[in-house]
């Protein structure tokens, strides 16, 4: 009788745990937020856009923070139809310094809730698509930097993925929460002479020492974090790879 007990509960276990591993079989590396139950996290879900030639890839220069530079790229939004469902999970949305970044998919959750809300991500339901992101994304910073005549451009464009990373869950200094960011990294599609002249024009202006807001930076460079007298993005390693070099710089809003 013991051992039928024994094995029945033995059974069930690993049918939780296999069941468990099966529905986060693309985001394992989540699961030791189980292990900090009644623990907080950041979470911020963003594309990229990888422009390189060879050993050479497109940075640009970051509003947020003056001096630095990362991809081409940003903070994927989530649509009013999944307000419900993030409400329920408890998401909480994270201070907003301009009205741009309203409705970010960026801000904070218990740890047991992450892995409903990677589940939900990778539906690709009730938020921006990563091409749609990567094009308002793509205009909005083609302005910033100074390059408005390439945005006809940009809005032409399609893209390709090349990979997707989870980058956590990593402590963040002088803070309590962990830090989970989930980056999909894109290259364009070639497939239209409006894309070939973006990606010329692009490479031509990283390669440009004069262009001040668009530069290039080696795998080298960007795993120093500097490349000349420019600070590079953490981020970026995830153009060339899947793991980072450095610490997350500070989160802003």
């Amino acid at each position: 009788m013991v051992e039928k007990i024994v094995g029945g509960i033995v059974v069930a276990l690993l049918t939780g745990v296999g069941r468990l591993l099966w529905q986060n079989r693309r985001h394992l590396t989540l699961l030791r937020l189980l292990l900090t139950p009644f623990g907080r996290a950041r979470v911020s879900v963003a594309v990229l856009l990888r422009v390189h030639e060879e050993d050479h890839y497109v940075l640009f220069s970051s509003a947020n923070r003056p001096g630095a530079f990362g991809p081409p790229g940003g903070v994927v939004k989530y649509q009013e139809s999944a307000k419900h469902f993030l409400e329920r999970i408890g998401f909480e949305p994270e201070g907003r310094s301009r009205e741009v970044m309203r409705h970010d998919l960026r801000g904070f959750l218990g740890a047991l809730r992450v892995l409903g809300f990677a589940r939900w991500l990778y539906k690709e339901v009730d938020r921006e698509t990563a091409a749609d992101c990567l094009r308002r994304e793509l205009v909005e910073e083609l302005g910033e930097v100074g390059h408005e005549e390439l945005i006809p451009l940009a809005r032409e464009v399609g893209f390709r993925t090349v990979r997707r990373v989870i980058d956590g869950p990593l402590k963040v200094p002088g803070e309590t929460y962990r830090q989970i960011r989930f980056f999909e990294v894109y290259d364009l599609v070639l497939d239209k002479p409006d894309a070939t002249r973006l990606r010329e024009a692009l490479l031509a202006l990283a390669g440009d020492a004069e262009a001040g807001t668009v530069i290039g930076a080696s795998r080298a460079e960007i795993a120093r974090g500097r490349a000349q007298a420019h600070v590079v993005l953490p981020q970026s390693a995830f153009l060339a790879g899947e793991k980072r070099f450095r610490e997350d710089l500070t989160p802003v809003s």
